[in-house]
């Protein structure tokens, strides 16, 4: 099984300059498609480690971005995919 964090946004303007603001703070990050189980947003999430939760998690509180939908954890294994929201 598969499992990590993303953050989901609206704006694609949103989700880079999470990205960079994530990779600034030592994290590697990819930019995905966003799961279909988060309906909304531009499309695109930032992927990151799961246990680097509470670091993207304190650096959007520090940061605050307008355009945040949220923060999930996918847990993916074979074809089946499971998106779970994190709540602060």
């Amino acid at each position: 099984m598969e499992s990590f964090g993303i953050a989901a946004f609206r704006s694609r303007q949103a989700v880079l300059r999470f990205d960079d603001a994530l990779r600034s703070a030592g994290l590697i990050t990819h930019i995905i498609t966003t799961p279909r189980a988060v309906s909304m947003g531009c499309g695109l999430s930032v992927r990151f480690d799961r246990c680097a939760m509470p670091i993207a998690m304190e650096l959007q509180r520090s940061h605050p971005s307008p355009s945040l939908i949220g923060f999930y954890i996918v847990n993916r294994q074979d074809d089946r995919v499971r998106v779970t929201p994190v709540r602060d």
